[in-house]
């Protein structure tokens, strides 16, 4: 099967991106995968630590298999937002494709340095395995939450961006350029819209030179997405959205029949719900 790596080579070629989207349960995983399966596209499918903790991470990275080995299906699975180098080890170990050592709660020279430690260690278990780092603040949550929280607006600049690249020899950058994770309530029911620097984001290609994330991308303006893909972004993640139609989902299963106690039955709806959303973020980032 074709690796993450061509996958994102080929992406960067044809300005297009590679969509990201986390799950937790079985509901998600597997709306997820049909819709990338009915657009015909590859897909990256993420749980962080704490979705990790809860599906397991041996179970997580069975699932990807599973698909893999029935369907031949290009999905790859990714260790998002890891914060310590022994569970990135057990993603490693684990065989995840790709795995983000996060630290960027840190200062910058110890964020580099971390990094580098946790480079050594992933690709000492497999070289093949991509590390993601991660600089800039944007925030902790794929939440709902009631304002910005404090730091997030800070953007990464070129000359940070290239530092760290030239001392980590990371594989993917993931900076902050106006992104951020979770959504505002005014996002959720209103129509306010995340904006991003799509200048900064052409800058810091320019400077880094390497596969770029954008993290934080539920609630982002359309448009803005195209141009940020256009100007560098290989990956686009989208999570809180996610989380919102699968409850939204739920919630319509569990009014439909209020009797009903077969979770495949209630669920359904939810199911639904998270491939429309997955479905129609993979046609945005695909479009040329």
């Amino acid at each position: 099967m074709i690796s993450l790596r061509e996958v994102l080579m080929r992406a960067e070629a044809d300005k297009v991106a590679v969509g990201h989207f986390n799950f937790s349960d079985l509901v998600s995983f597997n709306a997820i995968v049909a819709a990338a399966r009915d657009r015909k596209l590859p897909v990256m499918v993420g749980v962080s630590e704490g979705e990790r903790e809860f599906t397991g991470v041996a179970q997580a990275a069975a699932l990807v298999k599973a698909v893999r080995d029935e369907f031949g299906y290009p999905v790859f699975l990714n260790a998002d937002h890891t914060h310590s180098i022994a569970h990135a080890e057990t993603a490693a170990r684990a065989g995840f494709d790709e795995i983000i050592f996060d630290g960027s709660a840190l200062s910058f020279d110890e964020n580099i340095k971390q990094t580098k430690k946790a480079i050594e260690a992933i690709k000492s278990i497999n070289p093949s395995i991509l590390v993601e780092g991660e600089i800039g603040w944007i925030g902790a949550s794929s939440a709902v939450i009631d304002k910005v929280p404090e730091g997030v607006g800070i953007l990464t600049t070129p000359d940070e961006a290239k530092q760290f690249v030239e001392a980590t020899k990371v594989d993917v950058l993931a900076p902050a350029v106006g992104n951020m994770h979770g959504m505002l309530a005014s996002m959720v029911h209103g129509n306010v819209q995340k904006r991003l620097n799509i200048e900064r984001i052409a800058e810091i290609k320019a400077a880094a030179k390497i596969f770029m994330t954008l993290h934080g991308g539920s609630g982002t303006n359309d448009d803005d997405f195209k141009r940020a893909i256009k100007a560098g972004m290989t990956i686009v993640h989208v999570n809180t959205e996610i989380r919102i139609a699968w409850r939204r989902g739920v919630e319509a299963g569990l009014a439909a029949d209020p009797n009903e106690v077969a979770p495949y039955k209630i669920l359904k709806p939810a199911v639904e719900a998270v491939r429309k959303v997955v479905s129609e973020r993979l046609e945005l980032f695909s479009s040329k």
